[in-house]
C-alpha cells in the first residue's frame, strides 16, 4: 500500500526520491518522510501528502547521495508526523522504511523492552528497526546479516529499504509479500515499490522474489535469499513510457484513464484477435488449454473492482462455454476453507498482481492442486510468477485509485477467454464465434462515441452532486455494472451508493425509494429489457428519480426517465464494457463539482498489499 522509493550513487538523492514519492503517492498519502545520509543521518518527515514535505523541507540541508523515501498509507498507528517514515532505531544506527504489516509485533515489542529498547511510534515498523539494531550490537554481527537474522523472526508482510550510519554507502532491500523493484544503472541502483519512479531513469530493473534480500553498495550489488543462498537475478526491461505515467494535460489521472480506455482495451486484444476470419489467439493459456477446456468448474477470485469484473466473467463462461463459475472475494475465499478440486481452474484478477488476498488465495488454490491463471496489468509482478498461466491486460499504467481502465481491460480479457474456450467446446457456432470476435473488435469506436458526449454527462453530474444517497440497478451483465458504478461513486465522492439486481429491489432497497431518491439504472437492451422497464415504473411509481443507461435510439425508457445516458448497440455479453463508461464519468464529474480529490481519494491506496 505505502510508497517506497530509493537511491545510491554519484547524484544528489533528494531530488530523485521526491520525484519517486510524487510517482508513487497514489500508493499512499496519509504522510511522507525521507533519510539521506551524508556523513550523517538527516530525517524530514511529517503528516500529510508530499508536497507537504517538500515545503518542510525548504531551507533544510538536503544533499547525499544514498537516501530512501516512502509515503505512508496507514496501518498500524493514526497518520501523524511520529508513525510517518522513516523510523530510526533507538541507538540511530539503522533507518528504515516498510510497506506492510508485522503480525508478531506485540510479542517482539516487549522482548525489546525487556532489555531496554524505548518506543517513539505506535507503528510495528520502529519494532523492526529497533530489532535489526538489537542483533547488530548483541551479534556483533554487519549490518546485513543483522537484517536477514531480524526477519527471519518476523511473521507478516514486508517490503523494506535499510539503512545504517556506521556502513554509510550501502542501502539493503528485502521482501515478503509486499512488492519491491530494484532499478539498474550505470554506476548507480533505485528502489521502488513499483516501476513508476524508475522509468525515467532506467528500463532495467530486477523485481524481488519473496525472501530476496538485495545488498547494494554504490559499485555492486548482491542477491541473496534471506537465509543466505546467492541468487541469479534475471534482470528485465520496462516496456513502459513516461509518458504514460503523466497527466497528459488532464486535470486528473481518472479522467486521462477513462478517456484512455478505447487504447487500452484495443492494446489488450492487439496482436490476439486475427481478421479473415475473426479468431482469437492466447499464447501465455497454449499449455494448459486443455485443462480449460475439460474443467469441472471455474472459480474467479479477485477483490473491488476485480471482484466485479469477475462476476461479468462468470455471465460471459456459463453462457458461452457452458461450465459452471463460482465468484469468490479473496478475502473470503482464502479464510473459508473452500472445497477446491484438482479439476477445477480458479482465475486470479488483479490490477496490480501484488495484491496481497489474491495472492494468498492463489497459493491455497495451487495446494490443492488446482490450475490457475492470473489476470493482471503489471508485468513482472507477483500473479504472473505464481500462476500456471496467464494473460495480461496491457492496459498501461493506472494511476488513479479508482480503477477505470483496469476494469474494461479485465472484462475484455474475461470474454476473448470465455469466446475462445466456446468456440474450443463447440458451445458456440463458428459463425457466432466470429460475429462476437469481430463486435469486440469494434467496441473501442463504440467507446470513443460515448466519450464524445461526456459533456452532457457533466450536466447531469451538476443535478445529482448534493445527494446523500444513490441506488444502481441492473440485470444480467448489467448487474456487476451497477455494482461498479456504486463503487466509483461512494469511492471518490464519498456519497453512499448501493448497486442491486433490478429485481431485488422489491425484496428490500424499494423502501428507501422517495423524491429525493436518484435511481441509476442500466438499462441497455437485451433480453431483460422489457423486465428493467417494469422496474423503473416501480421506481416511478414511488416518485424516485431515474437516471437510464440506454441503448441508442431508445424510445420506451426516454419517455419514463427523468435523464437518460445513450450507449451504442453491442451483443449483451459486451454491453458491460460500454455501459460502465457513461458511471465511470458520472463519478468522476460529481467528485471533481464536490472538491474531491479524485486520484487520491481518502482513506484508500491503489495497491492492497497488506490484509
Amino acid at each position: 500500500m505505502c510508497g517506497i522509493v530509493g537511491y545510491i550513487g554519484p547524484k544528489q538523492a533528494y531530488p530523485i526520491l521526491l520525484s519517486g514519492l510524487k510517482r508513487l503517492e497514489y500508493r499512499g498519502y496519509d504522510s511522507a518522510g525521507i533519510a539521506l545520509l551524508n556523513g550523517k543521518n538527516r530525517i524530514y518527515k511529517c503528516k500529510g501528502k508530499v508536497s507537504d514535505l517538500e515545503k518542510y523541507v525548504i531551507g533544510k540541508d538536503i544533499s547525499g547521495t544514498v537516501g530512501i523515501g516512502h509515503t505512508r498509507w496507514a496501518t498500524h498507528g493514526e497518520p501523524n508526523d511520529v508513525n510517518a517514515h522513516p523510523h530510526v532505531s533507538m541507538n540511530g544506527i539503522f533507518t528504515i522504511i516498510h510497506n506492510g504489516i508485522i503480525e508478531n509485533y506485540s510479542r517482539l515489542k516487549k522482548r525489546l523492552i525487556d532489555r531496554g529498547y524505548t518506543f517513539k511510534s505506535d507503528t510495528d515498523t520502529e519494532i523492526l528497526v529497533n530489532l535489526i539494531e538489537y542483533i547488530y550490537l548483541k551479534g556483533q554481527v554487519s549490518a546485513e546479516i543483522a537484517v536477514r537474522l531480524a526477519l527471519t523472526k518476523v511473521i507478516g508482510a514486508f517490503g523494506i529499504l535499510v539503512t545504517c550510519t556506521e556502513e554509510p554507502d550501502m542501502i539493503i532491500a528485502a521482501r515478503k509479500g509486499s512488492p519491491l523493484v530494484v532499478g539498474v544503472g550505470d554506476g548507480e541502483y533505485f528502489f521502488a515499490s513499483d516501476a513508476t519512479p524508475i522509468v525515467e531513469h532506467t528500463n532495467r530493473v530486477v523485481y524481488l522474489n519473496d525472501n530476496d534480500v538485495a545488498v547494494v553498495h554504490r559499485e555492486e550489488i548482491t542477491f541473496k535469499t534471506i537465509m543466505n543462498v546467492k541468487i541469479t537475478p534475471k534482470i528485465q526491461k520496462l516496456d513502459l513510457d513516461i509518458g504514460e505515467i503523466e497527466k497528459g494535460g488532464f486535470d486528473h489521472f481518472m479522467l486521462k484513464e477513462i478517456f484512455e480506455q478505447p487504447r487500452a482495451i484495443e492494446d489488450t486484444f492487439r496482436g490476439r484477435i486475427s481478421r479473415n476470419p475473426f479468431e482469437i489467439h492466447l499464447g501465455g493459456l497454449y499449455h494448459i488449454m486443455d485443462k480449460l477446456i475439460n474443467a469441472k468448474r471455474i472459480i474467479i477470485i479477485g477483490c473491488g473492482t476485480s471482484w466485479h469484473a469477475g462476476l461479468v466473467g462468470e455471465y460471459l463462461f456459463e453462457e458461452l462455454a457452458r461450465i459452471p463459475v463460482e465468484v469468490e472475494y479473496a478475502s473470503e475465499f482464502r479464510y473459508r476453507n473452500p472445497v477446491i478440486l484438482s479439476d477445477d481452474v480458479i482465475i486470479a484478477i488483479s490490477q496490480s498482481g501484488e495484491t496481497a488476498d489474491t495472492l494468498a488465495a492463489i497459493k491455497l488454490a495451487k495446494e490443492q492442486g488446482a490450475t490457475v491463471i492470473g489476470i493482471c496489468n503489471v508485468v513482472g509482478s507477483s500473479i504472473p510468477r505464481l500462476t500456471h498461466a496467464g494473460v495480461y491486460t496491457h492496459a498501461g499504467p493506472e494511476i488513479g485509485v479508482a480503477s477505470t481502465k483496469a476494469f474494461t481491460a479485465q472484462v475484455t480479457v474475461l470474454s476473448m477467454m470465455a469466446m475462445l474456450l466456446g468456440h474450443e467446446r463447440k458451445t458456440i457456432s463458428d459463425k457466432n464465434y466470429q460475429i462476437l470476435v469481430e463486435e469486440l473488435v469494434n467496441i473501442p469506436a463504440k467507446i470513443e462515441q460515448i466519450l464524445k458526449e461526456s459533456n452532457k454527462i457533466k450536466q447531469i453530474a451538476e443535478l445529482y452532486k448534493n445527494s446523500n444517497n444513490c441506488l444502481y440497478l441492473g440485470r444480467g451483465y448489467l448487474f456487476p455494472v451497477a455494482l461498479e458504478g456504486a463503487l466509483k461513486l461512494k469511492e471518490i465522492s464519498y456519497i453512499h451508493a448501493e448497486g442491486y439486481p433490478a429485481a431485488e429491489m422489491k425484496h428490500g432497497p424499494i423502501a428507501l425509494i422517495d423524491e429525493h431518491m436518484p435511481v441509476f439504472v442500466i438499462a441497455a437492451k437485451d433480453k431483460s429489457y422489457d423486465k428493467i422497464v417494469s422496474n423503473i415504473q416501480e421506481v416511478k411509481a414511488r416518485k424516485g428519480i431515474v437516471i437510464a443507461i440506454v441503448s441508442e435510439g431508445d424510445t420506451v425508457i426516454r419517455k419514463l426517465a427523468d435523464h437518460v445516458m445513450e450507449v451504442p448497440l453491442a451483443d449483451e455479453s459486451l454491453a458491460p464494457l460500454l455501459a460502465v463508461i457513461p458511471l465511470q464519468l458520472l463519478s468522476y464529474y460529481i467528485a471533481v463539482l464536490r472538491g474531491c480529490n479524485v486520484d487520491q481519494p481518502r482513506n484508500l491506496a491503489k495497491s492492497v498489499t497488506v490484509e
